[in-house]
C-alpha cells in the first residue's frame, strides 16, 4: 500500500501566509479603530476582541517567515496610527494643555508660573485653544492662585471660554515633557492645534514599534519572535487612540522607559539616564528604580534632577505647579477615591496603610528579583500590580505597561489597561470600577499561575538548545534582555 505523505509547507508558501495575514490584521485593526472613532466610540468590546484574533494569529506565524515580514509589522504600526489623526482627541483634553505649555515656554516665559487663563499671556491667546476669549478679552485672572483642600476643586474646574482643562492652575507635566511640548509647538501653526502632537505621538509609537522589534535577543536563540511582540504594542487599540489621537505624553514616557530596559545591559549608565528622562515625563517610571539597583539608580535620580534645575531657577517653588492639587483631587493624599480593588474590603484610612505596605513589598520584591529574572519582565509585573493597587482609571497610564507587555512577552497584563478603559467609562461607580480592576487582577494572576505550573517561559528565559551548546560556553547567558545577541 502507498502512502501519500502531505508535502511540507514551502518557505515561500509561508512567507505568502505570513504577509497576508500581517497585511490582512493591520487592516482590519485600522478599519475598527476608523469605525469606533467615527462613530463616537460605540463597540469598544468590539476593537479589543478584533485586535484579540489578530494578535492570535500573529503569534502563530512561523519565526522566520515573521522576521521577513518586519517591514510590514511597522508599516502596520503606521496604519493603525492614521485613524486617530483624522478626528480631535476624543478620551481627554489633555493635548490642548500640552499646545498651550508649549506655546507659553515659546514666548519666553514659564508655564509652572503662569495659568492659561492668566491675563498677562492674553496675546498668545487663538481661537483654536480659547474659542470664547479673544487676545483684547479680559479673563479676570493674573498670577498663579494659592491652593487648598478648600478651594482646589473651584479652582480646577473647567471654564468654557476654553478647551484647556484646568485653566485657573499651572502646569502638572514635568520638565523633559516641557520640553518636547516646546519643540513640537515650534513646529506647529497656531491653527492646526493639537495635530501636532497628535504627529508626534503618533511617530514615537511606530519608532517604538520598531524598538521592539529590533531589539537584541538573548544569546543562543535562533527563534526570533521579537516582530510578533512588537505587533502587540503596535496595533494595540490603546496605542492608536491614546497616541494618534489623544496625543497622551505617555507614549514618549514608554519609549524612553523601553529604551533604558534594553540598553541596560551594555550601556548601564545610559539606561540610568533614559530611565531617568522617563521619570521627568510623568512621575511613575521611579518605580523602577528598584529594578535598577544594580544599574546606577543614583543616575537615574541625579538626571531627574537636573532637568528641574533651569525650572527651578526661573520658577522657583512654583515648579511644583498643579502636583499637589492633582494629588489631593485624585484621592492620593487620602486614599479616598484610589485602590478601587481594596475599596471593595476596606475604609480609605485602611485601604492607603494597606496600598502603602503593598506597594513597599513591590519594591522589596522588585529589588530581589532584579538579579534572578530579565529587567524587562521585573519592571512589567512591578509597574503592573502598581497600577492594580491605585487603579487609575485613565487608560493611558498603561501605554508604558503595553510595551513593558511586549518586551518580556507578558500577554497577560495587557487586561491591566483594558480594565483601565472600561472604568473610564464607568467613572462615578466606585463598586462597578473595583470588581473591573479586580477581574484584570485575577486574570493576572491564573497565567501566571498556569505558566508556573506548566513550565512555560518565554524566549527571553528560555535555555539555549544543544544544537547551541558550543556557543553558550563560549558566550555566558545573559540574564537581562539585550546583553548580547
Amino acid at each position: 500500500m502507498v502512502v501519500l505523505e502531505r508535502p511540507a509547507t514551502t518557505p515561500g508558501r509561508q512567507t505568502r501566509q505570513t504577509w497576508i495575514t500581517v497585511t490582512a490584521g493591520s487592516t482590519v485593526c485600522a478599519a475598527a479603530y476608523t469605525a469606533y472613532l467615527h462613530l463616537h466610540r460605540p463597540g469598544q468590546a468590539v476593537i479589543w476582541l478584533l485586535f484579540g484574533a489578530v494578535a492570535t494569529a500573529i503569534t502563530r506565524l512561523p519565526s522566520a517567515s515573521i522576521r521577513r515580514a518586519l517591514p510590514l509589522v511597522i508599516l502596520g504600526a503606521v496604519l493603525v496610527q492614521i485613524p486617530g489623526l483624522s478626528v480631535s482627541p476624543q478620551s481627554s483634553t489633555d493635548a490642548y494643555r500640552y499646545v498651550w505649555d508649549g506655546r507659553v515656554q515659546l514666548s519666553g516665559n514659564s508655564p509652572y508660573a503662569h495659568v492659561p487663563l492668566d491675563d498677562n499671556l492674553s496675546d498668545i491667546r487663538d481661537p483654536v485653544l480659547f474659542p470664547g476669549l479673544s487676545p483684547t478679552d479680559k479673563s479676570g485672572v493674573t498670577g498663579v492662585p494659592h491652593l487648598s483642600k478648600e478651594n482646589v476643586g473651584q479652582l480646577s474646574a473647567d471654564d468654557p471660554r476654553t478647551r484647556i482643562n484646568r485653566p485657573r492652575v499651572p502646569t502638572i507635566y514635568p520638565p523633559v515633557a516641557q520640553a518636547y511640548f516646546t519643540v513640537v509647538a515650534f513646529f506647529t501653526p497656531w491653527s492646526a492645534g493639537t495635530l501636532g502632537l497628535q504627529v508626534a505621538a503618533a511617530l514615537l509609537s511606530i519608532a517604538l514599534t520598531w524598538l521592539l522589534a529590533v531589539s537584541n535577543r538573548p544569546a543562543g536563540r535562533a527563534d526570533d519572535r521579537r516582530p510578533r511582540w512588537a505587533a502587540l504594542w503596535g496595533w494595540s487599540p490603546v496605542v492608536a487612540l491614546e497616541a494618534g489621537n489623544a496625543a497622551h505624553v505617555d507614549v514618549l514616557a514608554a519609549l524612553l522607559i523601553t529604551a533604558a530596559v534594553v540598553t541596560t545591559a551594555r550601556r548601564p549608565k545610559l539606561a540610568a539616564a533614559l530611565l531617568g528622562a522617563a521619570a521627568s515625563v510623568k512621575l511613575l517610571p521611579l518605580l523602577f528604580l528598584p529594578a535598577f539597583r544594580t544599574r546606577r539608580p543614583i543616575v537615574a535620580a541625579g538626571t531627574f534632577i537636573a532637568t528641574y534645575v533651569p525650572h527651578v531657577l526661573a520658577a522657583g517653588i512654583l515648579v511644583l505647579g498643579f502636583l499637589p492639587g492633582y494629588l489631593n483631587q485624585e484621592g492620593f493624599d487620602d486614599g479616598s477615591s484610589r485602590s478601587a480593588i481594596l475599596a471593595l474590603l476596606l475604609p480609605p484610612e485602611a485601604r492607603q496603610l494597606a496600598a502603602a505596605v503593598l506597594a513597599l513589598t513591590l519594591a522589596a520584591l522588585a529589588f530581589h528579583r532584579s538579579k534572578r529574572e530579565p529587567i524587562a519582565l521585573t519592571c512589567c509585573w512591578l509597574y503592573g500590580a502598581a497600577l492594580l493597587i491605585a487603579t487609575p482609571t485613565y487608560p493611558w497610564y498603561g501605554l508604558p505597561l503595553i510595551a513593558l507587555a511586549a518586551l518580556a512577552q507578558r500577554p497577560e497584563w495587557l487586561a491591566v489597561p483594558l480594565a483601565s478603559y472600561l472604568a473610564y467609562a464607568s467613572f462615578g461607580h466606585d463598586t462597578r470600577q473595583g470588581l473591573i480592576h479586580l477581574a484584570a487582577a485575577v486574570i493576572v494572576v491564573i497565567a501566571i499561575t498556569i505558566r508556573h505550573r506548566t513550565g512555560t517561559k518565554s524566549c527571553l528565559t528560555e535555555q539555549p538548545s544543544r544544537a547551541n551548546t558550543v556557543r553558550r560556553d563560549k558566550t555566558p547567558r545573559p540574564r537581562d534582555l539585550g546583553r548580547t545577541g
